[in-house]
């Protein structure tokens, strides 16, 4: 009987979810990988074996001594060529691929409303959510759904942060190195530059301005207890020393 070989649009939606999970998630219990087993009819195993497939495609896992499973990546590689230094471009291909086999608007898909697109173009609301939300499953993913600072897991509470700001620096959108898993205090913090990590050890600095602001109880519950503490590092793609050093220098408020 003859293989059910994979189409091109199937195999964008293995690399656009590969490109949101951690190696160590390559596999058939990972419930983003059965929901994409489910969507292309194909199966668990079926969508684990091509992730694992564009594994030995990937340069930096094999930097790594780790190695994806070869015999698959011939079928890969031509996809990976096309789309790795594309990403932006990647994921809204994705997600209009899903979106068609759902049989839905990608507005629909992406859960975009009338008043998302008041003022703005389609396009442009259509790729911000698209990059909006890799970067949160990206982020999640990779920090194991907790907050990089208190350990907290629940994903309702969760941001992902971005080291140099979304507006400052296009290329940097969608590189996990750019990005930090935290709490929502945290996140806000980290934003206004009332915190800040240090590149150098991964500990903590937290701004002087907010003794001046805070009661002395409430900076010592929420912020004198994490200053020089080393944040969880995740599974993949440590924080970027350069970006944290840029974080530091333009935007910590000293």
């Amino acid at each position: 009987m003859q293989r059910n070989l994979w189409t091109h649009d199937e195999l964008v939606l293995a690399l656009a979810l590969y490109f949101q999970l951690p190696f160590g998630r390559l596999n058939r219990n990972t419930p983003e990988v059965r929901e994409l087993g489910r969507l292309l009819g194909r199966g668990e195993n079926s969508a684990a074996l091509r992730l694992v497939n564009f594994a030995a495609c990937d340069p930096y896992i094999l930097a790594t001594g780790r190695h994806g499973m070869a015999s698959g990546a011939k079928t890969c590689m031509p996809v990976w060529e096309e789309y790795a230094n594309n990403k932006e471009r990647l994921f809204k291909e994705a997600a209009e691929i899903r979106a068609r086999l759902q049989q839905q608007s990608i507005e629909q898909s992406l859960g975009i409303t009338t008043t998302d697109l008041e003022g703005k173009t389609r396009e442009a609301v259509v790729r911000q959510r698209v990059n909006q939300n890799v970067f949160r499953t990206m982020i999640l993913n990779n920090y194991n759904e907790q907050c990089a600072i208190t350990g907290i897991n629940d994903s309702r509470l969760l941001v992902a942060s971005h080291i140099i700001p979304w507006a400052e620096r296009k290329d940097t959108r969608l590189n996990p190195e750019n990005g930090i898993c935290l709490s929502s205090l945290y996140d806000r913090a980290f934003d206004q530059g009332l915190i800040t990590i240090r590149p150098d050890d991964y500990t903590v600095m937290v701004s002087p301005s907010l003794r001046d602001t805070l009661t002395q109880a409430t900076y010592a519950e929420h912020f004198g207890k994490i200053a020089n503490r080393k944040i969880i590092l995740p599974e993949e793609h440590q924080p970027n020393g350069t970006f944290l050093q840029y974080h530091a220098e333009n935007i910590y408020i000293r």
